[in-house]
């Protein structure tokens, strides 16, 4: 069942694989990929909270606004792999993200979880190339995707080069909650990665937030993360409507 249309850089579900429209190169190519129209990112919100029922009403809102469905690493912490299998089954169409934030036995811990329903798991690029290499070859045997997780990374291009050369599908630029709160940003990381040229889509996560989106997107994401932002609003389903409306004007 394929995801809903999407102008430019979109994915596409063949039961549960995706592949992901880069600025016009397909990468993990499925039989029925196509290139429609104009690239814009796609938007990923975070579900960061800790209480499954209140993860599941978050989810239900922010739907009709977002591509992908990220479980957020505090939420899989407290709930397991039984909120990927949820979200599967409440949301067939929509790309599951697992944050898993692999940092050992890479295809072990990834596996169950792509088995669940998961289309995409991170694995974070400060792990063993032998780790990123064992996530990598768990998402090829789901027909899923591998997206590296460049927190703490010091060298981040040459990671990220080695990384795509992997197997890896994405690109995560990250600014944690940590560093956000000591003044930084991920901006000017997501610049560099994007004049890198590789052939992966670059998700930018890090305080993004209404104000935010045009910056992000000027500075080369293709997949914009939007957690704080929905979890604090009044209205978390006009929070990510207004991000939809940005993102797809740009």
């Amino acid at each position: 069942m394929a995801t809903r249309p999407l102008d430019g850089t979109h994915s596409v579900r063949k039961k549960r694989s995706i592949s992901i429209i880069h600025r016009g190169n397909v990468l993990h190519k499925s039989e029925k990929s196509t290139v429609l129209g104009r690239r814009t990112p796609l938007i990923q919100a975070a579900l960061d909270l800790l209480d499954f029922h209140d993860t599941l009403t978050l989810a239900t809102e922010v739907a009709p606004y977002v591509d992908i469905l990220e479980i957020g690493t505090p939420c899989i912490k407290c709930n397991g792999i039984a909120v990927v299998s949820e979200l599967r089954k409440r949301f067939p169409d929509k790309v599951i993200l697992a944050d898993l934030k692999t940092m050992d036995a890479g295809e072990y811990e990834a596996t169950p979880f792509y088995a669940a329903g998961a289309d995409i798991c991170t694995v974070l690029g400060v792990s063993a190339p032998a780790t990123i290499a064992g996530v990598v070859a768990a998402a090829k045997a789901h027909d899923a995707e591998a997206q590296v997780d460049l927190i703490q990374v010091a060298d981040k291009a040459a990671r990220a080069r080695a990384s795509v050369k992997s197997g890896v599908a994405i690109i995560g630029i990250h600014t944690g909650l940590d560093a956000q709160a000591m003044g930084e940003a991920p901006f000017s990381d997501l610049r560099h990665m994007a004049s890198l040229g590789l052939a992966a889509p670059i998700s930018v996560a890090g305080g993004i937030r209404p104000a935010t989106v045009t910056q992000a997107i000027a500075a080369g994401a293709d997949i914009i993360v939007v957690g704080a932002a929905l979890h604090g609003a009044s209205s978390r389903a006009a929070v990510a409507r207004e991000i939809r409306r940005l993102a797809d004007g740009a």
